[in-house]
């Protein structure tokens, strides 16, 4: 049974059949997927969700799908983790990480996007799909493709790092590099999806699509405890992902699942490419295409699809919008990996670093709770980081060499240092512990 009722455009409202599109033939206007909100209320329990497999597809009344056959059934359920080392360096409180930088199968959210899109492509009869990508999508649509037995096409910007080239290609996938932008690729793949009906995923799929990144939001929610953060700071590069996780919010708290409480949400994006800041800062909301010129590649969309509605729903939630530069974006990876042990993508640098600056500025409050969502893995592009690698010394197979390479006062300090951290109080619980720092919600 399925709780998809149709596709409505957000602009003028018209709607349409559910299919494979997605622009209104009155006003050429987005079109994204309405729900039997009432019907899901009556027939799903927040309970219920409990014993179901830890997967995005927990959630499979909120997804718009008709059938049985899911395509990616263990995408999605990274973990929330505590981030106490890097709150501590922010000088925050309670701070939380959503990482899907370890999600499967291609260490991106797009992932939980391309599980939907193929789905949904599945139950349209389609047999080739692909994409316009700045390179986690073709990472997550070449993997998923060949495993669901589709042919795949994907164009990505000719320049793109080697990683998410590599990452592609040996799926087997058809790849064809365009000499342009992204915005210049995206045309093209419009054209392609008119002449040859295939379901491009972020094209003609692109409703279905979108709803993936609510599941970002679900799990959020749920791994708070059912609770939402005050905070919240997402990356920004189509501007989807953080409409979509304010449209996960708003359905939870319609289902009477979260209490009715208020979250800012703070749009991250690259200085080099950066027309929702701009939109934001400025107060007209209108998004003035950019030429993108910068090192985190994965958000360089000059003419962002969703730029007008990212850009509203920060300044509808009273958020802020800020851009870092491509030093800052660095700091921020390496930040991340020296507190928390995660390694994050660029894309990632910007979120760490732009949640800097604006704590820093009293734009997010100290003592309230704050999620980052970290949407890339850092293996993607190591590039960013190879001009700044730290130079580390070659030595012969001898003690003696060791100690003078690192100094024997040194490795002294390292071993007392370990040994004094192996003694803890038997009963006490580490600060990361599922639990630790729970009265900081109470807070609010």
């Amino acid at each position: 049974m399925s709780d998809v009722q149709g596709l409505k455009c957000r602009e003028c409202g018209a709607v349409l059949p559910v299919g494979p599109r997605a622009i209104c033939e009155e006003c050429f206007g987005p079109l994204e997927v309405t729900y039997d909100y009432e019907g899901i209320r009556r027939r799903l329990d927040r309970d219920a969700l409990q014993s179901r497999p830890r997967s995005m597809w927990r959630y499979r009344e909120l997804l718009p799908i008709d059938g049985d056959d899911i395509l990616g059934a263990e995408v999605g359920f990274t973990p929330l983790v505590r981030a106490d080392r890097l709150a501590t360096q922010l000088g925050v409180r309670a701070l939380y990480i959503k990482n899907d930088a370890v999600n499967f199968p291609t260490l991106s959210f797009k992932d939980r996007v391309v599980s939907v899109a193929l789905t949904k492509a599945r139950e349209f009869g389609m047999t080739t799909v692909g994409c316009a990508s700045t390179g986690n999508l073709a990472n997550a649509v070449a993997a998923q493709g060949v495993r669901h037995g589709f042919d795949t096409c994907i164009l990505v910007p000719h320049d793109l790092e080697e990683a998410k080239i590599l990452g592609t290609t040996v799926f087997g996938a058809r790849l064809v590099g365009v000499r342009g932008d992204y915005d210049q690729v995206n045309r093209l793949c419009s054209q392609i999806a008119d002449r040859f009906g295939w379901g491009l995923v972020n094209v003609n799929l692109r409703p279905f699509y979108g709803e993936g990144s609510k599941t970002v939001g679900y799990e959020i929610a749920e791994q708070l405890g059912w609770r939402l953060p005050a905070h919240l700071v997402c990356c920004m590069a189509g501007g989807s992902l953080i409409t979509k996780i304010a449209k996960a919010f708003d359905e939870l708290k319609m289902f009477g699942w979260v209490e009715d409480a208020a979250t800012r949400f703070h749009g991250a994006q690259a200085a080099g490419c950066n027309p929702i800041v701009t939109a934001v800062k400025d107060g007209s909301g209108e998004i003035k295409p950019v030429k993108a010129n910068t090192i985190a590649r994965s958000l360089a969309i000059g003419n962002p699809a969703d730029g007008y509605y990212a850009a509203r729903t920060i300044r509808e939630s009273g958020g802020a919008a800020e851009d870092v530069t491509d030093a800052e974006i660095v700091d921020g990876i390496r930040l991340l990996a020296s507190t928390e042990g995660i390694f994050t993508e660029t894309a990632g640098g910007v979120t760490v670093a732009v949640a800097r600056k604006l704590i820093a500025a009293g734009r997010i409050p100290r003592s309230e709770p704050i999620v980052l969502v970290i949407t890339g893995n850092g293996l993607k592009t190591i590039d960013a980081l190879q001009p700044t690698a730290r130079p580390y010394p070659v030595i012969e197979p001898r003690l003696e060499a060791f100690e003078a390479a690192v100094g024997a006062e040194a490795a002294s300090s390292i071993s007392s240092t370990v040994a004094s951290s192996s003694t803890f109080s038997p009963g006490a619980a580490p600060s990361g512990a599922p639990g630790a720092g729970r009265s900081s919600w109470q807070s609010r």
